[in-house]
């Protein structure tokens, strides 16, 4: 399905699956030492000691089938690639730890983001060395956004990649997720893009280089039963994306939206949330605990409480979570495979503008295109073309314009 990203808690709200607490500047500007920490000693799967020690990417590095094709000028032995200062935004999800670790294992430099509501400065500490710096920063809010930039700029003299790998999405009928829902998904999905996008530009343009690597989901191209609002995002995302690059090719940067099919987890399904970390409560429902708490598949969450429309077990809203669930117990996209590619693209001459990976994205997307094109064949017909005048007609109604302005007068 969609990319999995930096997985985001659930908030104290009993009435709505998204997990976004407050967002103004004045309450995020010191959240490095506010977090809560019943959700980071619940959450083990998230250990970064852990994520260090698994396999390294570089096992997947010489396997021919991880290759970008010659015309995009990749990184190889005829071509080896300079030392990169990369910052990954969403590096303590899956698929940013995987991207991490390729970039240090390729001798590149790193700037490893973590999110400011989920993580610690000490967890991060455990990923410093000479070529990493660990920080925080919730993408909704610009100040810390531009904090992460500046801080790396001054630490590596330098930044020539970023990577985005956050995000989240709720699972529910579009008629279900509320206005918390709503806005939470686009400030995390979108406005944290451009967030990235808008204070990283102009040191971009002063450079003359860079390179951006949006994470973005087969949900940017197909619309989803119960990922509505999700998909809207992702929508959204390619669209800024693809226009931002009409303007600033001339600039000499670059961008590629990343669409994976689904990401296989670092940590088994049966160790995903299912309660409310924040207040310590790991148990979806049960007598005496309350409203139910929203249930937990990678970074989705799913509205615990469908409308009556909504709540048979063949209900088209239903789609999403029962593909997740099925997906997640085949996995059939590598993590550190797809972090491997992306390196690549980042040290490439001429990236793609997408790049899909794994058989379901190909093929879903695949068949997404041939409808449109088919359905376009069907209703053609029904075009009304304007008949433009011949010139020697539009010549003689240009003479005849001062007389018509003299009879007006």
């Amino acid at each position: 399905m969609a990319a999995l990203r930096c997985p985001l808690p659930p908030a104290k709200r009993s009435n709505s699956a998204s997990p976004i607490g407050p967002t103004s500047p004045r309450e995020h500007m010191h959240l490095a030492s506010t977090l809560a920490p019943s959700f980071q000693q619940q959450h083990s799967s998230m250990d970064f000691e852990t994520a260090r020690q698994s396999l390294s990417p570089t096992a997947a590095s010489h396997h021919p089938n991880l290759k970008l094709p010659s015309t995009c000028d990749p990184p190889s032995e005829h071509n080896p690639p300079k030392q990169a200062s990369w910052i990954i935004f969403g590096a303590t999800g899956h698929m940013g730890r995987s991207l991490v670790r390729a970039a240090l294992a390729h001798g590149d430099q790193c700037t490893a983001v973590g999110w400011s509501q989920e993580n610690t400065m000490e967890q991060l500490a455990k990923w410093q060395d000479r070529n990493c710096l660990g920080l925080l920063c919730d993408v909704r809010v610009r100040e810390t956004v531009d904090h992460v930039i500046k801080k790396s700029i001054e630490h590596w003299g330098r930044v020539d990649i970023i990577a985005n790998c956050t995000g989240y999405g709720v699972i529910g009928a579009c008629e279900d997720q509320d206005d918390f829902d709503l806005r939470n998904q686009f400030n995390t999905n979108f406005l944290g893009t451009l967030h990235i996008l808008q204070l990283s530009l102009p040191y971009f343009r002063a450079q003359n280089y860079g390179r951006y690597l949006i994470l973005s989901s087969t949900a940017g191209a197909l619309g989803v039963p119960g990922l509505g609002p999700y998909c809207a995002t992702k929508y959204a995302v390619e669209g800024l994306i693809e226009s931002m690059l009409y303007e600033i090719d001339v600039f000499n940067i670059k961008a590629t939206l990343v669409e994976p099919g689904h990401v296989r987890l670092d940590e088994p399904d049966e160790q995903a949330v299912t309660g409310n970390p924040v207040s310590g409560n790991a148990n979806a429902g049960g007598a005496g605990s309350g409203p139910p708490k929203p249930k937990r598949y990678g970074h989705f969450f799913v509205k615990p409480t469908p409308s009556e429309p909504y709540s048979t077990p063949t209900s088209p809203a239903g789609h999403a979570k029962r593909m997740i669930q099925w997906l997640n117990d085949r996995q059939p996209v590598s993590a550190v495979k797809s972090a491997e590619l992306v390196w690549q693209l980042g040290h490439c001459s001429y990236p793609p503008l997408r790049l899909l990976l794994g058989s379901y994205a190909v093929e879903s997307i695949r068949d997404r295109l041939r409808s449109i094109i088919e359905e376009i064949e069907d209703w053609k017909h029904l075009s009304f073309p304007v008949t433009m005048p011949p010139e020697d007609a539009n010549d003689d109604m240009i003479k005849e314009e001062p007389e018509d302005d003299q009879d007006m007068e």
